[in-house]
């Protein structure tokens, strides 16, 4: 019905209240920072040997990623690989102001002029044209998935191209790290730290330290990823890896100076493929503040395991005589004891480090299970908010669903695979998101997953769980495997209520911790226990939930959780980037239907 002229003074007179809001708002958005990476293969020498990797800029490890909470991260990225790649980060981040002025828009869309409506929605994206909205790799955005960086939602950057990724660490704070999500790219670098300060204003409990450094540490092949992608794509399981590096570097190729009597912040990140490691300095202490975006109880820790796409922040003293120390990484629950070393050097050191390293914990699963309750959420501390972190009280809401998830291995058409609740993840041809999106059938299974397991043998599917929108759900990780294992959302953080050997059953719950459980997006289960963890489905969108075991990930261990809701509002998810990558059977599609 068209509109009267009455109506149609006011819709323009709404178009122009939401220009001046936009106008006034951008030029109060938070600040930027300007990255430009160049991915290159190159030769690294991590163990002593020739090998080739993946660097951004020349550099293995990448470059870090030093911001402040709310910042806009602006990063090109230019593949001058011969294959495609795709960049990946375990925080959750929000887009663009530019993207939020979206809003600003749906009063001119509901008000029935499509063409007011165009010009509300190129206004926005003109006033940001220099920096068009990208999708960063694995990054799991606020009310926008296409930005997660895993396949399952974004297109790779094709080789010889480059794409400009805008991103927003909108309430964020914290230790983390980003990775190539791509085929088996992680086994050849491409990783760095990401470290996001709070803002002047907010408190932080402790004072500031000396200095602040990213250790990276992981477990290592000398093999070529194409060659180890090789041997999971013929069927066989990898060898078991050669070494461990710290930040790059082999035995006692790290090396940190300090000054005695000062404080230093490390933020340690485990970025290998498989295994936990255990992390300790020779004669020190150190004081855990914070996991993954939250700050802790500050206990002491003479070590501390680190699994599989953790992260953890700890402060420590250099309150020994000058001399140097061993750092010292080790691997846990393996019959082979891989091991590294570092060196801490004092400023006013008098000797060299000698002697055999400190050992540490190798296979003790109750001394890590004891470390891992003790992590827990300091409620009176401010996140990157001045609100306590314990306002929030996860304890009191019911949940509205259980999922139990339990992950198995076998053998598929004479292959090796690896799956959750029996279903074996292959990846299709066009990202789901982007298929679901445009309304592209065939691409997924929708609820192609059961909410526990049945005991089933393994078979190969497209799975996707969908889950209303709001839902608060309690998920079981069961592992009935001999191994320990390490589960990873994007998009979230969800709070770790509980863990204990043995089978869970509703009984369980009477162990949960209600009260003060840290909440991070990356949790261990224990060999043959459990670990269980709430989320509020507070992000629409299409998440993957997958193992940290790259090579069980890339052989099915790995599902999409679909939060869903029929709202078309901007309020609830935005609308896919102007400059989304599209490709499979969306090549050729338009990202703006207007």
């Amino acid at each position: 019905m068209p509109l009267s002229l009455a109506g149609k003074a006011a819709v323009l007179c709404t178009f122009l209240c939401v220009s001046v809001s936009i106008l006034s708002i951008v030029k109060a958005e938070d600040p930027y920072r300007f990255f430009d990476w160049n991915v290159t293969y190159g030769f690294i020498y991590p163990l002593g040997v020739r090998q080739q990797g993946i660097l951004i800029n020349g550099q293995f490890p990448g470059p870090d990623i030093h911001s402040v909470t709310n910042d806009n991260l602006i990063i090109n990225v230019y593949n001058s690989l011969d294959e495609p790649f795709l960049l990946s980060c375990v925080f959750t981040l929000f887009p663009p102001l530019s993207v939020v002025l979206l809003n600003l828009c749906e009063p001119v869309n509901a008000g029935g002029s499509t063409q007011l409506a165009r010009w509300c929605l190129d206004l926005v994206y003109g006033l940001n044209e220099s920096h068009p909205l990208g999708t960063f790799r694995a990054i799991s955005a606020r009310r926008n998935s296409y930005e997660d960086g895993v396949f399952g939602t974004t297109c790779p950057i094709p080789p010889g191209k480059n794409f400009t990724y805008i991103l927003q660490v909108k309430d964020q704070i914290g230790s983390f790290y980003y990775f190539p999500s791509l085929g088996f790219h992680k086994a050849a670098g491409a990783f760095g730290g990401i470290r996001i300060l709070s803002r002047p204003r907010i408190p932080v409990p402790f004072d500031d330290p000396a200095g602040d450094y990213t250790i990276l540490i992981g477990d290592w092949y000398l093999s070529n990823h194409t060659d180890l992608k090789a041997v999971l794509d013929g069927g066989r399981k990898l060898p078991f890896p050669d070494g461990i590096l710290i930040n790059g570097r082999g035995r006692n190729g790290y090396y940190l100076t300090v000054e005695q009597g000062k404080t230093y912040r490390l933020r340690i990140s485990n970025v290998g493929l498989q295994n936990s490691l255990n992390f300790r300095i020779q004669n020190h202490k150190m004081k855990l503040v914070e996991v993954e975006g939250t700050h802790t109880l500050q206990t002491t820790y003479s070590s501390l395991d680190i699994h599989v796409g953790q992260s953890y922040s700890v402060l420590f003293t250099a309150d020994q005589p000058g001399l140097d120390y061993y750092i010292v990484v080790t691997s846990r629950f393996t019959s082979t004891v891989l091991n590294t070393t570092g060196i801490l050097h004092y400023s006013n050191s008098a000797g060299a480090v000698s002697g055999p390293f400190p050992g540490g914990p190798t296979i003790e699963v109750d001394w890590s299970l004891n470390q891992a309750r003790s992590i827990r959420t300091n409620l009176t501390a401010s996140g990157p908010r001045p609100n306590p972190q314990g306002s929030y009280h996860y304890g009191m809401i019911n949940t509205t669903r259980t999922l139990i998830v339990a992950s198995s291995a076998g053998q598929v058409n004479g292959k090796q695979r690896y799956g959750v609740n029996s279903v074996s993840f292959i990846a299709p041809d066009t990202p789901m998101k982007i298929a679901d999106y445009f309304k592209i059938q065939g691409v997924f299974k929708e609820n192609g997953l059961a909410d526990r397991p049945y005991g089933g043998g393994l078979y190969l599917d497209t799975a996707v769980l969908t889950v209303p929108y709001r839902a608060y759900v309690e998920i079981v990780f069961q592992n009935d495997e001999d191994i320990l294992q390490s589960w990873h959302l994007d998009g979230y953080s969800f709070f770790v209520v509980g863990m204990d050997g043995g089978q869970w059953t509703t009984a369980s719950r009477n162990l949960y911790n209600l009260r003060d459980a840290v909440a991070r997006c990356t949790t261990q289960v224990y060999p043959k226990a459990w670990t269980a963890i709430y989320i509020p489905l507070d992000n629409v969108g299409m998440w993957n939930l997958r193992t940290e075991f790259w090579a069980r990930q890339y052989l099915g261990q790995q599902f999409y959780l679909r939060v869903y809701t029929d709202s078309t509002s901007l309020r609830d998810e935005y609308p896919i980037p102007k400059n989304a990558l599209l490709c499979g059977r969306a090549s050729g599609r338009r990202t703006r239907p207007l």
